[in-house]
């Protein structure tokens, strides 16, 4: 008989290693085999709902880091939820209209101007689908649960006619309107933009101050001066039609350098610098106020600018008079329709010059610069042109630069409505708090929502004109497309004959003749997703309103967050969520943001070929989100090793818990020892940890940590190191084998069951070598917490004992390096101990010298004399002295009783006992 067939060693078809990119697939088409989402449904049916209403991403290519961060965030809080006494459904959705289709399709030589416009929707919904599919496939090979079947899209016939609802009814409570006032304009994409669609670069622009001739001083001025005004966008000039000073302000006549000029009085200084006058006199001075209604003559038109007072007018740069387009900045449009200017925007959609600007007819805006400061040196109007670098507006989409633009469109009117959107940003819970003040800044600072955008790709607004250009927007003529788009989709907008749009018999007295017309331009995409509460949630007998918990990334204050609540609000008064968390960007070591232009992107698709979505969860969790997360393949390597050693230490508990039954042989906590009532506390503190300051808190870095920590320090560097002497020494049905293992099963169970969330798919693969009565660990509830009796006192013992085992790790330490032992088991420790340790080490009642894996130890009486060679410690001095006897063959202890047994000469007598009786039939034949 060989002697190793007399030990417990742990046998598991667990495997060391997880092969996770093969073996993952191949679960995930077994859970969808037996409809794990519905079955976690029905279980929870009956329970508290908790409703993660998910943003829709934007369905073009697959699948990026950030998306992973994102949807696996979603699926550890849906599956902690679903695991915590929660009917958790997730219905994932899409973002599918807008530009960026329409770019793939023209990418794609696809030639929209040369069919019809419903045939280029047709394509465009194709494409859409394509990509949606791509990444539903993406996502659910991450392991995230949910109702792929069922998603919602926002090209779905159903959804948009909920968005035309929403839009109906924020019409009819009055705060759809028309008007042609500046807004931001994309000549790259031909179309309107709103704040959401903006992003910022570095530009290099002209800085110019310029010289208006005063035409009509009022007789407080001559004519023979000019006002001084700068500007950083000469291509505006040719729709200059006036100059806005503050009327609080003192503005300075001067003559300098033989000319007379109108500056304000405390940036005269700056303003002499800057243009490089050299003699500068005063000559009087003027109030802005009394400037009012004067008149300048435009520095190359033959046309008049007036002199206008307002309060945007600062002292922060420039001259103090402001150089004022109507049709090419707000506070221009402002102060220009309180005058009555015309509202003139010479610039059309390809931002070229239109025949309103006389000699610029046809030339882009940014190449007509050089081409204004160049006529205004001809004019004598140019007093000083140099360039310099600013934060410059761009679209998002082109990554091209924006213009201000007058042009007629739809606007919903935040200002009819922005106390109440305020009020509901305050009642929100906002997870990261600085989350409200960045909401409520930009709500309280943004202007009127620009709606309309000059696409083809997108939702039609709903609106009808009359023979006398009057818009046709009510209930009814609202709720019947919204009936046809339900049922057709929005390419009837466009197949339909337009009577067959409007209501049966419906008539309208601007329309004597019964002609209408109908709107061409569409939605803007934000008002698509943003309508995601009515067509979504309220829509789904699964999902309720306003839903639990948004959450996205930081960009989204601006975006989702901010056009769901505006529409949530507008229509129902509430906000569409009770809680928001947001993310942060993913970043490459550099702190940039990925990007394939970088060749900075990690691709999840290759990471899951490479190492299995497992990894990928498993980082997710150990990264703060709350700010952006920096990544590289370095960090998921360290992850991947991470996994390792978790998988390590769950393949040795379910190696050593092969032969445990748990309702045969689990031990009764009050009946096992001392130190496995420790690790059953710690175990619990380790769930309480979890559910209330991991998942309940969405900190999955604390769900991390605890995990990782526990594994490391509590089993494998302590409980887990000394089990050996145990679970393999022991015979099968020992009582302190079956103790270990009781805490072992328990841990197992209870670990997997913490997981899930995280390592959804290796907890399954655990699972599956348990013997609990759910089938799936998915379809399982999380462990409770519970309080142990007189548990206090106890972790209070034990934490004494972990500073007397540190002390005592400390001296085995310095022996070593004595050379004095080599392994701890060659070691025999002696503890002098105080009164206090010597009562410890009674109340701990546990064999120390297996706790601190030693052969030998003994513990002195509190008077007895410490040798000089003992190393003192607060309350305690320990002598490290080599073990003295021969080590046994079977348990590898150095003992003294070697050779006691008569026919088992190499063993201890604690091993000789176990064999003797355990093995009969190793005394007569011996081993081999």
């Amino acid at each position: 008989m060989k002697l190793k067939e007399t030990l417990q060693l742990g046998k598991t078809d667990f495997p060391m290693r997880g092969n996770l990119p093969v073996r993952e697939e191949s679960w995930q088409a077994e859970w969808e085999e037996n409809q794990m989402y519905q079955q976690r449904q029905k279980l929870n049916e009956g329970k508290p709902t908790f409703v993660l209403h998910d943003g829709p991403p934007y369905a073009n290519g697959n699948i990026h880091l950030g998306h992973a961060l994102n949807k696996i965030s979603k699926d550890i809080i849906i599956r902690s939820k679903s695991m915590s006494g929660f009917r958790a459904p997730y219905v994932p959705g899409w973002d599918t209209h807008g530009l960026p289709i329409e770019q793939a399709l023209t990418k794609k030589g696809i030639k929209r101007k040369e069919m019809s416009r419903a045939d280029y929707l047709t394509l465009c919904e194709e494409y859409a689908m394509e990509q949606v599919n791509t990444q539903r496939n993406d996502f659910k090979r991450l392991g995230v649960t949910g109702e792929w079947d069922k998603p919602y899209i926002t090209l779905q016939p159903e959804y948009v006619a909920e968005q035309i609802r929403v839009f109906g009814k924020m019409a009819e409570k009055g705060y759809i309107y028309k008007g042609q006032k500046p807004v931001y304009w994309s000549p790259s994409s031909e179309s309107s933009l709103a704040e959401a669609e903006i992003e910022y670069q570095d530009v290099k622009s002209a800085s110019i101050y310029v010289a208006f001739p005063v035409k009509d001083g009022k007789g407080l001025i001559d004519t023979d001066t000019s006002f001084v005004i700068w500007t950083t966008t000469p291509w505006t000039l040719p729709a200059n039609l006036g100059i806005s000073v503050n009327g609080e302000y003192v503005y300075n006549i001067v003559e300098a350098d033989g000319r007379k000029f109108v500056v304000a009085k405390e940036l005269l200084e700056t303003v002499t610098e800057q243009i490089g006058w050299e003699t500068v006199t005063v000559l009087s001075e003027i109030k802005g106020s009394d400037m009012d209604m004067m008149t300048a003559q435009h520095p190359f038109y033959d046309r008049e600018s007036l002199v206008m007072v307002g309060d945007h007018v600062t002292l922060d740069a420039g001259t103090g008079l402001v150089h004022t387009a109507p049709g090419h900045g707000d506070d221009d449009y402002q102060i220009g329709k309180k005058y009555g200017l015309e509202i003139l925007s010479p610039v059309d959609a390809r931002g070229c010059y239109t025949d309103e600007a006389p000699g610029f007819e046809g030339i882009f805006y940014d190449k007509a610069n050089p081409m204004v400061t160049e006529l205004l040196t001809e004019k004598n109007a140019l007093l000083k042109l140099e360039f310099f670098t600013h934060s410059y507006p761009h679209d998002w989409r082109t990554k091209k630069p924006v213009i201000f633009r007058a042009t007629p469109q739809w606007f919903a009117s935040i200002d009819k409505f922005r106390d109440e959107i305020l009020s509901e940003v305050e009642k929100v819970d906002w997870v990261l708090p600085w989350g409200k003040t960045r909401l409520y800044n930009m709500v309280r600072d943004r202007g009127d929502w620009v709606i309309s955008r000059q696409r083809a790709w997108g939702v039609p607004l709903p609106i009808f004109y009359a023979e006398n250009e009057e818009a046709i927007l009510t209930p009814e003529t609202v709720e019947h497309v919204a009936q046809i788009f339900a049922k057709e989709g929005i390419n009837s907008w466009y197949e339909r004959d337009i009577k067959e749009l409007l209501p049966e018999g419906f008539t309208h007295p601007g329309s004597p003749n019964g002609i209408f017309t109908k709107e061409n331009d569409i939605m803007d995409v934000w008002f698509d997703s943003g309508s995601s509460h009515e067509a979504v949630l309220r829509q789904r007998d699964d999902l309720t309103f306003p839903a639990d918990l948004y959450l996205e990334g930081s960009d989204q204050y601006r975006g989702w967050f901010n056009s769901s609540i505006t529409t949530s609000v507008a229509i129902n008064g509430v906000a569409p969520y009770k809680q928001v968390l947001s993310q942060g960007f993913i970043m490459d070591q550099k702190g940039r943001k990925q990007s394939k232009s970088l060749g900075n992107t990690i691709e999840p698709n290759k990471v899951i070929k490479q190492m299995g979505a497992d990894i990928i969860r498993l980082w997710v969790a150990s990264v703060d989100a709350e700010s952006d997360v920096r990544v590289d393949m370095d960090n998921l390597n360290q992850v991947s090793e991470v996994y390792r050693k978790i998988r390590n230490t769950m393949r040795f508990l379910l190696a050593n818990t092969n032969d445990f039954e748990p309702n045969s042989h689990a031990v009764s906590y009050d009946e096992l020892r001392s130190v496995d009532k420790y690790l059953m506390v710690r175990l619990n503190e380790l769930v309480k940890t979890i559910r209330e300051e991991g998942y309940e808190n969405y900190s999955f870095p604390t769900v991390y940590k605890a995990i990782v920590n526990f594994c490391t320090n509590e089993l494998s560097a302590f409980y887990l190191d000394f089990a050996k002497d145990v679970v393999y020494i022991e015979a099968e049905d020992n009582y302190e084998r079956r103790c270990m293992q009781t805490v072992f099963y328990e841990t197992l169970v209870t670990l997997t069951k913490l997981m899930t969330p995280i390592l959804v798919h290796t907890s399954e693969e655990i699972w599956s070598h348990l013997k609990e009565e759910e089938s799936y660990v998915q379809l399982a509830e999380m462990p409770e917490y519970q309080e142990f009796p007189n548990q206090d006192v106890l972790m209070s013992n034990w934490a004494e004992f972990m500073t007397l085992r540190d002390n005592a790790l400390k001296a085995l330490e310095e022996a070593r390096n004595a050379k004095l032992i080599g392994k701890s088991f060659e070691a025999k420790l002696t503890i002098f101990p105080s009164e206090p340790t010597a009562m410890l080490i009674k109340a701990i009642d546990s064999n120390l010298e297996q706790l601190l894996i030693v052969s030998q130890l003994e513990v002195a009486d509190v008077t007895a004399e410490v040798p000089a060679e003992a190393i003192q410690f607060e309350g305690m001095s320990i002598l490290v002295e080599k073990a003295a006897g021969e080590t046994c063959a079977r348990c590898r202890a150095v003992k003294e009783d070697v050779g006691s047994h008569e026919k088992l000469e190499t063993l201890c007598d604690r091993c000789a006992t176990i064999v003797e009786e355990n093995f009969p039939e190793a005394v007569e034949v011996g081993f081999e």
